[in-house]
């Protein structure tokens, strides 16, 4: 945006200086047109009375001295036609078609002392003319040279001087302009990062009071709303988690009763009734622990989004091997799969790959993506390996069983949804919402995939560690 200001900002500055350097040298060209022609008439109008006085005593020595000593003076030519003759000096004569226009205006009796526009980069010289005699009679021309050279070297070192002028001026008003537009744009940038941090994370820093007085209110007001929504975020994710933890009291003196009452029970039909009812209370227990596990896993990302800063959060994460973590996870899930007729398979790295990561996150993580291989996906080859990436090292727990189509991959990691065909299966449908969160909190991403030619791949991505990361 600054760009576009400051482009926009230059271009109207060029324009004003151009036009104001315009205006002042052709102001100057003016001024100096004016000066050297009131000095050539005044030379002219002095020849003409000299040249009326020596027709009336018919001797032209003296200004024929006259005009050899101006023209030696100051380099120009004249020329004065009488009736009897005609005198020359500085090398002008007749033959010039200049020369010979002025002498055919003079004779009319037209005085041509008009001088034409000074330019700074022009050639040649002009030309003035009179007649001089009586009122009834015209006793001879004048014409006279007019050098402009002199006049057009004042003229360009003006305008080496106002061009000088015209870029240390823009130059100034550049930097003004930048340093204007630095100073109000500076707040909208602060802004516009606070925005996007608050819809990514949930929350952003407060924003310090500068600019233009509006931008400050506008500063003032977004801090305002921002720790609103941040507060009110916060204190649904605390309702969550403690309604849920508040729910397992009440749920397990239920499941008490419930275990108490069955022993009283005594026809078949008593017993399916109780069976019924004891599933769906370990359905709740089910939602209930995965409503718990999400709410820990959102705010483990929202803490995460402050990882720039030195917090507890951030003191956490460590330079960590990955495989130690998933052999455990693997040993761990094995007689799960055993039971599900699923082989699984721990891949041995292929060099010793590091990621940063919170140890528990990760097994967390890793133990979530099992389960849900092996409850979705019945006797088929469950794979975990870690490998490397470009940009990094990724986790990938792979299987070969029925997969999901792609619509069903971009919702998976939906609050609560579950594939059509697995409505049959226990589950509550927060899995892989869990799990997309601690990856956030761990500045690591969850990539969902179709595996050819059929299955799953769960890719858990981690960037490169730092080298200033510590453990």
């Amino acid at each position: 945006m600054k760009v576009r200001v400051l482009g926009i900002l230059s271009l109207l500055m060029v324009i004003i200086v151009v036009t104001v350097s315009s205006v002042i040298l052709t102001s100057a060209s003016r001024e100096l047109t004016q000066e050297l022609q009131i000095n050539r008439v005044a030379a002219l109008n002095r020849f003409a009375q000299l040249a009326s006085d020596a027709a009336e005593d018919n001797n032209t020595t003296q200004l024929q001295r006259e005009m050899d000593r101006y023209s030696e003076l100051y380099g120009e030519g004249i020329l004065i036609r009488l009736q009897q003759e005609t005198l020359h000096s500085g090398g002008l004569s007749e033959d010039h078609s200049e020369v010979q226009d002025a002498l055919n205006r003079a004779s009319l009796n037209l005085s041509d002392t008009t001088l034409n526009p000074i330019r700074a980069f022009g050639t040649g010289n002009d030309f003035i003319s009179r007649s001089f005699g009586t009122a009834s009679q015209v006793l001879g021309e004048v014409v006279l040279e007019v050098d402009l050279d002199a006049a057009r070297q004042k003229l360009r070192e003006r305008w080496l001087v106002v061009v000088l002028a015209a870029v240390a001026l823009g130059v100034l008003l550049l930097v003004a302009a930048s340093r204007i537009t630095g100073w109000v744009l500076r707040p909208v940038h602060r802004l516009s990062k606070a925005v996007h941090e608050l819809e990514a994370t949930g929350k952003t820093g407060h924003l310090p009071e500068a600019g233009p007085p509006e931008l400050r209110e506008l500063s003032r007001s977004f801090t305002a709303m921002a720790d609103t929504v941040t507060e009110s975020m916060e204190s649904q994710r605390r309702l969550i988690a403690d309604t849920s933890h508040q729910l397992r009291n009440p749920v397990g003196a239920l499941r008490l009763r419930i275990d108490l009452l069955q022993l009283a029970l005594r026809s078949a039909h008593e017993k399916e009734a109780a069976a019924g009812v004891v599933a769906e209370l370990e359905r709740v227990e089910d939602m209930l622990d995965g409503v718990l596990k999400l709410a820990t896993a959102e705010h483990r990302a929202f803490e995460g989004s402050a990882r720039a800063e030195n917090t507890p959060e951030q003191q956490r994460l460590a330079v960590i091997d990955p495989y130690p973590i998933l052999q455990g996870e693997v040993e761990r899930a094995t007689p799960a799969a055993h039971r599900a007729g699923s082989e699984l398979t721990l891949e041995s790295p292929a060099s010793e790959d590091q990621i940063v990561c919170d140890p528990d996150d990760l097994a967390h993580m890793v133990g979530e993506l099992l389960a849900n291989a092996i409850k979705y996906a019945p006797g088929a080859r469950i794979t975990v390996a870690s490998k490397p990436t470009q940009g990094g090292t990724a986790v990938v727990i792979s299987d070969d069983g029925p997969g999901l189509p792609a619509e069903q991959l971009a919702a998976s990691t939906t609050r609560f949804w579950r594939a059509p065909q697995h409505s049959k299966i226990p589950g509550n449908g927060l899995g892989m919402t869990i799990v997309e969160r601690l990856a956030e909190a761990n500045g690591a991403r969850l990539v969902l995939e179709a595996r050819e030619p059929h299955g799953l791949t769960a890719r858990l991505e981690f960037a490169k560690p730092e080298d200033d990361t510590h453990a």
